[in-house]
Order: C-alpha cells, then structure tokens, then sequence
C-alpha cells in the first residue's frame, strides 16, 4: 500500500497508543505474514489514521469505548489490546475492572467473566513491561 499523509498520521498515532515495543512485537509476530500485512496497512490508514485521529473525542475516551465494545462482543484478542491502549492513556486497572463489572449487569456475567480474564493478564503483562522500562537501582 502507498504510504499517504493518512497513513503516516495513523502510524505516528498506533505507536502512541500501543507504543513502540507491542508495535515492533506486533509487526514480527503477526504483521511480517504478506496477509497480515495487508491488514495492518489498511488498518493503519482507516482505523488509526481517520478514526483515532478525528476531534471530538480525546484518546482517554475513544479508548475506554474501544474496551467497553470488546468487552460486550466477546472480542478477547482485541480486549486485550484495548486494556493496553487504555493503561497507556491513563485508566488505572481499578477504573478499567470497575468499567466491566458494571457491564456484568447489562450484557451478562458469563461475557464479562471472560473479559475479566483477558483485564488479568493483560494488566500482569502491562505491569511487568512496566518495572523492566524503569528498573530499581540500588
């Protein structure tokens, strides 16, 4: 896919919100697939590029419907990615956990116990990326 001021604008703003570490992740584990590939391309352009980068809604915001969306469709690989874009742009895990108990009561506690599993490891995982980028000296 040609590279677009659309394209650039949605990369720049993928790496904000996952930052560059999952980004690089992303792109050896999943996206170096020539399908795959095709995917994140047009993902860059539309999603993040058009979408994320529209006024209206701040980052905090657009994250936490992203989460709420996952979560109530069943979308755990998503979720996952979404929690972490949400810790990233400042929800803390208590606020995220709190945001799926309350959809217990209106898309159902099966669902949600799911996404509470998904919350767990995603923020063990956010946490301990988080202590190996700032070490303990002593």
């Amino acid at each position: 896919m040609p590279q677009n001021e659309l394209f650039e604008k949605g990369a720049a703003m993928r790496r904000l919100l996952i930052g560059e570490a999952a980004v690089e992740r992303a792109a050896r584990d999943i996206y170096s697939d020539p399908v795959m590939k095709k995917f994140i391309d047009v993902a860059t352009e539309t999603v993040f590029g058009a979408l994320w980068t529209r006024p209206g809604l701040d980052l905090k915001t657009r994250t936490l419907v992203c989460v709420v969306s996952d979560a109530a469709t069943g979308r755990e690989p998503e979720l996952g990615l979404h929690l972490r874009m949400a810790l990233r742009q400042g929800w803390t895990e208590e606020e995220l956990t709190e945001v799926l108990l309350q959809l217990s009561g209106y898309v159902g506690a099966p669902i949600i116990r799911e996404a509470m599993i998904v919350a767990s490891k995603a923020f063990a995982e956010y946490r301990a990326e988080k202590a190996s980028d700032n070490p303990v000296s002593t």
